[in-house]
Parts: C-alpha cells; sequence; structure tokens
C-alpha cells in the first residue's frame, strides 16, 4: 500500500518546489532519500511518476524542521531550512548548495503553518539553514494574519507581479567553504583547466560557493541565451572542466574530474561581460544596456539558468564591491559605489543591495546582501509514496 506524506509545493520567485515536513520522513539518511526520489519521480527524465518538474527549476526540495534548542548557531530561530536540488535523470539529491528563490517560499510557509507568529505589515522570520549551518532573515508581508501574494512586485521570468519579500544573506558569507567570501584569499584566481589552459577566474563563497568567469574568455559576448548557450555541447564540456578546477581549488571536492558526480550543484558558475542590449529570451522585449549594470549568465546543474539563481544574485553584488575581481571589471564604472545593482539576465534584470566592509587584518565582511522575490503556495495535499521506496 502507498503511503501517504503530507505536502505543500510552493513557487520561489524563478524556481518551484516540494515542501515535506521533517518528521514525516525516515530519520535513516538512506530510506529518507529513497522516498524523496519517489516523491519526485527521481530518475527518470520526465520525472512521470512524481512531483518534479523535469527542470533543475522544478525540482527542487525544502525540508521544514522545528528550531534546533541544541545548537548555539540557531539561537532564536523560528525553524529549520534543508535544501535539496532532486537530480532528474540520476538516482541522487544534492545536498551542499542553498536556492534563493526557495528560501523566499520557506518565508511564506513559516507564516501561512503557524510556525511563526505574524505581525503586519511585514514579519520577520529567521530560518536555520542547516545545509550551510546559518541563519537566513526573510521579510514577509503579512496582511489579515496571512502573507500578503499580490502585489507590484515583478520578478523577470515569473508571470505576474506579486507582494515583494526581501531575504537578507549576509550571515552566508563564507558558509559553504569555511573559508570566508574569497575562499582563496585572492579575487582573481589562474586554474589550470584540462583541455582549456589557464584560466582566470573570481572565487567566491556567498549564498552558495560560486566561480565567475570572463564571457569574453570563453569566445562569448555575456548576452547569450540559455537554449543558445545548452545547444553547444563544447562550450558545456569546457564551463564544467572550469567548474570541476574551481570546486577542486575551493576545497568542495578532491578530484576536479569528478565534480559532476560528487559536487554538481556547487560552486555554480558565471559568465560576466559588461553592460549590453540584449532581447529578452523569456517574455519578449529587450533589455537596453543602460538597463544593467552588467550581463550575466549562469550555469547550474550542467545547464544554463533561464533567469537567475537568487544565491547568485547576492553573491554577483557582493563580487562587484570587491576590486580585482572580474565581477568587479565587468560592472558599469561607479556601479560599486551605490548600494543596489543591476545585474543583466536571460529573462530581464534582477536587483540586490550589497555592503562590504575590511577589517584591520584584512577581512571582508558583509554587512548587507539582499534579494527581493515574490512568493505563491500553489498546494497543499498528500503524496503518495509507493509501497517499494517509503
Amino acid at each position: 500500500m502507498a503511503r501517504p506524506v503530507r505536502c505543500v509545493i510552493m513557487r520561489g520567485g524563478t524556481s518551484k518546489a516540494v515542501f515535506l515536513r521533517e518528521a514525516d520522513l525516515p530519520q535513516d539518511r538512506a530510506e529518507r532519500d529513497r522516498m524523496i526520489l519517489a516523491i519526485f519521480g527521481s530518475p527518470d527524465r520526465r520525472q512521470i511518476d512524481g512531483l518534479g518538474g523535469a527542470d533543475p527549476l522544478t525540482s527542487k526540495l525544502a525540508i521544514i524542521g522545528p528550531p534546533r534548542e541544541d545548537d548555539p548557531r540557531a539561537a532564536g530561530t523560528h525553524l529549520t531550512y534543508t535544501f535539496g536540488q532532486v537530480e532528474i535523470e540520476r538516482p541522487e539529491i544534492d545536498w551542499l548548495s542553498l536556492c534563493g528563490n526557495i528560501s523566499a517560499a520557506v518565508g511564506a510557509y513559516a507564516v501561512y503553518e503557524g510556525l511563526v507568529a505574524p505581525r503586519a505589515p511585514v514579519t520577520a522570520v529567521r530560518a536555520f539553514n542547516t545545509n550551510l549551518g546559518r541563519v537566513l532573515t526573510i521579510e514577509v508581508p503579512v496582511e489579515g494574519g496571512r502573507p500578503l501574494e499580490r502585489g507590484d512586485y515583478v520578478v523577470p521570468g515569473v508571470p505576474g507581479s506579486g507582494a515583494r519579500i526581501l531575504i537578507d544573506f549576509a550571515d552566508t558569507a563564507g558558509a559553504a567553504t569555511g573559508r570566508g567570501v574569497l575562499p582563496t584569499g585572492n579575487p582573481v584566481d589562474v586554474l589550470e583547466v584540462p583541455g582549456l589552459g589557464a584560466i582566470e577566474a573570481s572565487l567566491l563563497d556567498i549564498g552558495n560557493a560560486h566561480v565567475f568567469v570572463r564571457a569574453r574568455d570563453l569566445g562569448l559576448a555575456g548576452t547569450e541565451g540559455a537554449a543558445r548557450l545548452d545547444a553547444d555541447r563544447d562550450l558545456r564540456e569546457r564551463l564544467e572542466r572550469i567548474r570541476g578546477a574551481a570546486a577542486e581549488r575551493m576545497g568542495l571536492i578532491a578530484d576536479a574530474a569528478r565534480s559532476r558526480e560528487e559536487s554538481p550543484a556547487a560552486p555554480i558558475l558565471g559568465i560576466v561581460g559588461p553592460p549590453a542590449g540584449y532581447a529578452r529570451e523569456l517574455g519578449g522585449g529587450t533589455v537596453r544596456a543602460e538597463e544593467v549594470d552588467l550581463v550575466a549568465r549562469l550555469m547550474f546543474m550542467q545547464q544554463a539558468h533561464k533567469t537567475y539563481a537568487g544565491t547568485s544574485t547576492v553573491c554577483t553584488g557582493v563580487a562587484s564591491r570587491l576590486p580585482g575581481t572580474v565581477v568587479h571589471e565587468a560592472a558599469r564604472p561607479g556601479a560599486h559605489n551605490r548600494l543596489t545593482l543591476r545585474i543583466g539576465h536571460p529573462a530581464g534584470v534582477i536587483e540586490t543591495e550589497s555592503e562590504v566592509a575590511q577589517r584591520a587584518d584584512g577581512a571582508i565582511l558583509v554587512r548587507r546582501a539582499t534579494l527581493g522575490r515574490t512568493a505563491r503556495r500553489i498546494l497543499e495535499g498528500t503524496v503518495f509514496v509507493p509501497e517499494a521506496a517509503g
């Protein structure tokens, strides 16, 4: 007999996730992963027998649990939040990364589920993220004791508009690698990449581990659409080798050649270029060069991101504040002197607010790294797990 498990499906920004309660899952990790894979219908390219959407942006998971009273890092939080990137064609779940888009939905979920007392006009939700061991502060607009979903805030890549949820990722700086915002201590590193030779890259860690490279060093303009990037298999292989070399340099894996198997989601790879105009890949229309401070494209789970990841948004913003990085170099002159950075991505423009400072010992402090998103509860009900998996 199939096992019933309560679930909620929520959109957060440009992603969608299945929300499960920690108490409803097996404590044994192997059993838990088997159940989750069955819920999503993985491994299968179409995820036809589960809730997955056959796309990395819709094959995401949020596990919500009670506050960790025995962990001093979680002091003053309302809940724990574990993010999982569920593989589509392989029976694997990546637990090493964090999704900024889904983090917005976590805040709304907490209010809907009564995990935090609603307070109008904005309820601050403090979520302890177990992937990074850090606290996210999520500001959720509230009206009538419930999250406010209607509003005029537009997220490129999402139809319509909604109420803005603000997430501050400042506390996640250095959490993925344990080595600070610049894991190697350098604004630019030279990576020796098999088949490519030496390539300059900036390695950063906030929200998730990231590696940024210049578009021109890859023979690109930085304005290419996701479909064009995905169609170039040789380029995708080269980018994965760069990502693997960065993962090894950052200490995430021991062997760059095994990046796809051991750490498919982190680091996220960003391709950056100076401000330029281009055609939107989603929704039609164009983005003008004067509307952006730089252009950027992402590779996520070995595919080109159709929009721009939330954690990548804040990481790009912080990188633009650090002289010497390839992101700072690409940004419009003077952009690093403003609080807000405008990033041109395939679906439009996304903004982030960043503040950084440097201690006397040279360490970089991130004081602000924000992302604005919208979220919507789509479904709540019961998912039935096949007997063999549950």
